[in-house]
């Protein structure tokens, strides 16, 4: 699957701008929304090959998020990959939990843009 396409929902202005920048500089489009509840309907509104979810959000927080999209009965974006970026440790039942229903789980702190791209390329090889 080539990926062209990718939300960013993310409130981290300064994160949010960096990861923008260097994904168009990397040649795909990019849709930035700040909160929770802006990423959902988003999400639901329009096809993206890649979802970049943060946790700590303003509105509904990305567990929720993720929750509503592939926790139910059905996957509502079956042909989505959803990487999570968090500075949060997790406790393991949460991690866990998250990357169930996520194709990737990263730490932002230890993530540059460049590793967020090859993170990106190897999900569209996959």
């Amino acid at each position: 699957m080539a990926i062209h396409t990718i939300l960013c929902i993310e409130d981290d202005r300064f994160i949010g701008e960096m990861y923008v920048r260097s994904l168009k500089k990397a040649g795909y489009e990019v849709d930035w929304v700040v909160d929770g509840n802006d990423g959902l309907i988003t999400a639901r509104n329009k096809p993206y090959d890649v979802i970049l979810l943060d946790v700590m959000l303003p509105e509904r927080r990305g567990t929720e998020i993720l929750d509503a999209l592939r926790g139910g009965s059905e996957d509502l974006i079956p042909d989505t990959k959803v990487i999570i970026l968090t500075n949060f440790e997790q406790d393991d039942a949460s991690r866990s939990a998250m990357q169930k229903h996520a194709d990737a789980y990263l730490i932002k702190a230890e993530i540059t843009p460049r590793k967020l791209i090859e993170v990106i390329e190897q999900l569209g090889a996959a």
